[in-house]
């Protein structure tokens, strides 16, 4: 199908950047909101953001003009008439997704094709309210859409090759880069990314070292960007824990997918991260960047200054970053290797896609399979076999990942 006009459900943060990758990719866009004001305000708030990316030098003013001319609100869904593919942004509510697509259905024509930009919602839930449930795909954005490239095209049972087809083509002509995922729990970015905070909180659980040096470890060992607590800082002590509640409950008790206690605690007592003010560190206000340590550490303000020396697993490399670094990154990529192996079992999607997910989803510096291969099957499996006698199921090595060490020279 050819696509020209698309309609976003939802005009909130994710709907408004999904809409301005729209209509920068040359399509006429139209943003529908339960409230009207709603719609209207993100058409205003989208075009004055092209204006600034265009004095940024992201674009060119001429494309900011063109851009802007194909946004316009939706006042009333009827208005979405016409539109081929309609984008579902709305609240992570399943009743309530499955209510707009229904409504939007009866306006626009029976083969307008239908994509949930979900997070945390199997696409078959969705699908299982909606008329014709083979016209709907995930089409999961990352935050911010806008400078974020990867977009996931989630595949339930009953999607059609056509539907996938144009979600997919979309996404290429808005200048994303498209993977196609199994509709599983987090699809593919997201569990492929479990291992590194869960396992990061254990680790900060058994007392093997504290907050700040796991991070500068991760970072300098293993070229992160960030640090697995920093970054949760960043996104949200309580928004990290529902990820992982829903993932727990998802898996029915999975143990590797466990909630950290750490975490629950943290949440408990107020200390969400960055926006209260205190985590995993303390954040002076008055002084803007500021990153302080809940333990003794010292500011990890100027950490940006610091040698990178990974990724590597060399022991004597680690030691000098930190006397537990040869114990903390082994036991971090072997985890992130075993959750590739799951993953790999359960094609959710191809060696190329879960290495892309990764690489643009969350800047890691390696893939999933580039980290199994760094660390070696054999040796991952050697350590979580270890770690499940002393620690229990969450180490359970993946039957792939197993036969693959057994399988090698």
């Amino acid at each position: 199908m050819i696509v020209s006009r698309i309609g976003i459900l939802g005009a909130g943060t994710m709907g408004r950047g999904i809409a301005q990758v729209a209509a920068l990719g040359g399509f006429e866009t139209r943003l529908y909101d339960a409230f009207p004001e709603a719609a209207e305000g993100a058409a205003v708030k989208i075009r004055e953001a092209l204006a600034k990316g265009a004095t940024r030098g992201r674009w060119s003013s001429g494309e900011a003009d063109a851009a802007a001319s194909r946004i316009g609100p939706a006042l009333e869904i009827g208005q979405l008439a016409g539109c081929e593919l309609l984008i579902e942004a709305a609240p992570e509510e399943l009743e309530l997704k499955q209510r707009l697509f229904a409504e939007a259905m009866r306006a626009c024509g029976p083969e307008t094709v239908l994509a949930s930009n979900t997070s945390s919602l199997r696409i078959t839930d969705i699908a299982a309210g909606v008329p014709d449930p083979g016209r709907l795909v995930g089409m999961h954005f990352f935050n911010p859409p806008v400078l974020m490239r990867l977009v996931e095209v989630v595949a339930t049972e009953r999607s059609s090759a056509s539907a996938l087809a144009t979600a997919t083509a979309v996404a290429k002509s808005m200048g994303r880069a498209p993977i196609r995922a199994k509709d599983s729990p987090g699809f593919v970015a997201n569990r492929l990314a479990r291992p590194f905070s869960l396992e990061s909180l254990r680790i900060l659980g058994d007392g093997v070292a504290d907050a700040a040096t796991i991070d500068r470890v991760v970072r300098l060992g293993g070229g992160f960007r960030m640090g697995p607590f920093e970054l949760l800082d960043l996104i949200g002590l309580d928004v990290n824990l529902t990820i992982a509640r829903s993932f727990f409950a998802q898996a029915r008790g999975l143990e590797r997918w466990r909630p950290s206690p750490i975490q629950e605690r943290l949440v408990e007592e107020g200390k969400l991260g960055r926006k209260s003010g205190a985590g995993y560190y303390s954040y002076d206000e008055s002084v803007p960047g500021s990153a302080v340590p809940s333990g003794t550490r010292a500011s990890q303000k100027n950490h940006g200054t610091e040698e990178v020396r990974g990724p590597t697993l060399d022991p004597a490399v680690l030691a000098e970053i930190d006397p537990a670094g040869p114990e903390i990154l082994p036991r971090l990529f072997a985890q992130i290797a075993n959750e590739a192996a799951f993953a790999r079992e359960e094609k959710i999607a191809s060696a190329a896609d879960l290495e892309t997910a990764m690489k643009l989803g969350f800047n890691w510096p390696l893939g999933p399979l580039a980290i199994t291969k760094l660390i070696g099957p054999g040796p991952a499996v050697e350590l979580l076999d270890a770690l499940a006698a002393d620690r229990g199921d969450a180490y359970r090595p993946a039957p792939l990942l197993r036969s693959e060490a057994e399988s090698a020279p």
